[in-house]
């Protein structure tokens, strides 16, 4: 491919950005050069953000039109395209809502956060930590995790659901836990032929990691909708859980993952962690005992 082509530039780049969305925004965000082009990683990098804002749509006007103050969470927020894209084109013009940004890396939260400053965005908070233990509101309406590494996500998802999150999104990155666990996993045969080799146990690894996650958030009351986020050009970490929270439980979903987690013999963070919460049945407890 040649440079040109690895590049969009001129009023071609207009087309590459959602409405409402400024050239001055996504500058800041260093996804435009100084003179609006785009290049290669910038613009794979914003036809992921713009597809998931797409797809987050419904979500962030369902809690802006029911809530009077609603709580979006962005967990492991990195430099924050998605936070203040968000911010941008819902939040701040809605004139109510906080886009709370969690991000263990102190200089990208004080970069982001002069960042903010710069821009005059007021509706925007900062949080140095990891998800799991930084101080975040009691309520969350929106959980939001794009590219999360590892259990990352597990914890993103478990704050989710302990906070009563009424949507959630994440894309998930590597998943590496799950496929440690089952090296010396003692699972049922002939399931124990899918992960025998390193190669299909990385990659079974990764694929359990995702089924486990949708159906411990079927079984906390979500429906949850698993799909592709971009082309494969874009991103190979590519897969897309969606889940909107529509009852307090799952009865059938719970007795589905305590048969897979049994089969399987592994236990993922997320599960050790939603166990540990007050008042949840451990890992491995009956639907409806």
């Amino acid at each position: 491919m040649d440079k040109a082509r690895r590049q969009v530039k001129g009023e071609a780049v207009s087309r590459e950005l959602l409405p409402g969305t400024s050239p001055g925004l996504l500058k800041e965000l260093h996804l435009l050069t100084r003179d609006g082009q785009l290049n290669a990683d910038s613009l794979r990098k914003l036809k992921q953000v713009n597809h998931l804002v797409r797809l987050l749509q419904p979500a962030v006007e369902d809690v802006l039109g029911r809530f009077g103050e609603p709580v979006i969470a962005d967990c492991g927020a990195g430099k924050g395209y998605l936070g203040f894209i968000l911010a941008e084109l819902f939040v701040e013009p809605a004139g109510k809502g906080t886009v709370l940004s969690i991000e263990t890396r102190a200089e990208l939260t004080k970069a982001a956060e002069e960042r903010a400053g710069r821009l005059g965005y007021r509706r925007m908070r900062f949080v140095t930590g990891a998800v799991e233990s930084a101080e975040v509101p009691e309520r969350l309406h929106l959980v939001t995790a794009l590219h999360a590494c590892d259990t990352a996500t597990d914890d993103a998802l478990a704050l989710a659901i302990r906070r009563g999150a009424d949507h959630v999104a994440v894309v998930p990155c590597c998943q590496a836990e799950v496929a440690r666990q089952l090296e010396g996993a003692a699972a049922r045969a002939p399931l124990d032929a899918l992960f025998a080799h390193p190669w299909h146990r990385r990659e079974f690894g990764s694929h359990l990691t995702n089924v486990v996650r949708a159906l411990a958030l079927e079984a906390h009351g979500y429906r949850v909708t698993v799909t592709e986020l971009a082309g494969w050009e874009h991103s190979l970490k590519n897969e897309l859980i969606l889940a909107k929270k529509v009852r307090r439980e799952g009865r059938e979903a719970r007795a589905r993952l305590e048969s897979l987690l049994e089969a399987t013999g592994v236990r993922p963070k997320l599960i050790r962690s939603l166990a540990a919460a007050p008042g949840e049945p451990p890992a491995g407890t009956p639907a409806g005992a």
